[in-house]
């Protein structure tokens, strides 16, 4: 594998270190800056929204422009925009600079695996692009503590510095190792993504990746304010347990990848269900460190085991509604990601300001995650109408 991939996963690492980071901060950020628990979890909605606007409809504006200066600006906006959050005086300059360095998360992973693919021969592209993702699955694993860590001792402004110093040494790494001839891929322009979104099996696709991922957020968002003053944890613990979190993360990527290669709609169902049944289950144990633990631990592994399955799910059913936009349509389910990640921190903010309270926030995202698993059942019940009618999609479901 080439160096160059090093250099993209560095600037995954400092992008998904700056995506969760503001998890295990909010306690501190909504202390510091004098503001509610739910209003400081508008700082993960807003950044995801970012993400989900930002992605099409820049990568659309941008295509045209040639590949590794687009990706070192948007390393430059990415370290701005955590700079400006470094020094925020308020909570609105604070939202503005997510938004900044949201622009830049959603256009860089559309057009970094398109520079990993372009490394490498054509069998290991996957494993290019797997390798630049790695760095978003190692900054949950040791990014987000540590940057928790950085918060809670220097204070959550400092961690936002210390990200755009990593911003700053992925950019260093792009301009050093990649290469500056890179093939130009065709730009896929709006009207590309609006014909995938006039399509109603991958709209059914999206609400499924909404949902079903989203769920999770419901509760994740405001885990630290959890821990601390349900569980009974210490700040300081608390971004210890965001290791044990981000270990079973990273494990249920790699498992749910294996279980939904061949059927990714029973593969879901399942997901789905156990998600859902661990989320209800932590409402209860909440309360108990060690049940706590546990039931993170499970949290954990389910919250990304999703992940594979629902991006396979799509571009199946892409070759078949939209065979002409599948890597719009692959591109179209990332923005949804982060919708259902917006959705789930806005609505958990919901809850938590409700009469329900900080407590009810696991068993309100079981619901969404239940929602995700009925429309899973519907679309492999519409799979297999189409199978019946001749027209079986790419993989059985």
């Amino acid at each position: 594998m080439p160096l160059a991939l090093l250099a993209l996963a560095i600037s995954a690492y400092a992008i998904g270190t700056t995506e969760f980071v503001v998890v295990g901060l909010l306690p501190t950020v909504a202390t510091d800056l004098n503001v509610s628990l739910p209003l400081a979890g508008m700082v993960v909605s807003v950044y995801a929204l970012g993400v989900t606007v930002g992605a099409p409809v820049l990568t659309a504006l941008t295509g045209r422009l040639r590949r590794k200066p687009l990706l070192l600006g948007l390393m430059g906006l990415f370290v701005a925009g955590n700079l400006l959050a470094g020094v925020s005086p308020d909570y609105e300059t604070l939202l503005a600079a997510r938004v900044l360095s949201a622009f830049a998360h959603g256009v860089f992973f559309s057009v970094g695996s398109t520079i990993a693919a372009d490394l490498v021969p054509e069998d290991k592209r996957a494993s290019a692009i797997a390798m630049m993702f790695s760095g978003l699955t190692v900054a949950i694993v040791t990014g987000v503590p540590m940057g928790t860590w950085i918060g809670q001792h220097f204070g959550w402004r400092a961690t936002f510095l210390a990200v755009s110093t990593l911003g700053v040494a992925g950019a260093l790494g792009v301009a050093a190792l990649v290469p500056a001839k890179l093939s130009q891929p065709p730009a896929a322009g709006l009207a590309a993504q609006v014909r995938v979104l006039a399509s109603p099996r991958l709209l059914l696709a999206f609400a499924i990746t909404a949902l079903g991922y989203g769920g999770t957020f419901v509760a994740f968002t405001y885990l630290a304010p959890i821990l601390e003053t349900i569980t009974g944890f210490s700040s300081g613990t608390v971004s210890l347990v965001l290791v044990l979190y981000g270990a079973a993360i990273a494990v249920g990527n790699m498992v749910g990848g294996k279980v939904a290669n061949r059927r990714p709609v029973r593969a879901l169902a399942w997901l789905f269900a156990l998600q859902a049944a661990v989320l209800v289950v932590f409402t209860f144990t909440a309360s108990s460190p060690v049940p706590a633990l546990v039931t993170l631990a499970g949290m954990g592994a389910l919250a990304f085991a999703n992940v594979p399955g629902l991006q396979l799910y799509v571009v199946q059913l892409a070759q078949r509604h939209a065979p002409g936009a599948v890597d719009v349509a692959s591109a179209l389910n990332i923005a949804a990601f982060n919708l259902g990640i917006a959705a789930g921190a806005f609505f958990g903010g919901r809850v938590v300001d409700s009469a329900l309270g900080l407590a009810a926030t696991p068993w309100v995202g079981g619901l969404f995650v239940l929602g995700g698993l009925a429309l899973t059942l519907l679309s492999g019940a519409l799979d297999r109408k189409d199978e019946r009618r001749g027209g079986a999609i790419a993989q059985p479901a």
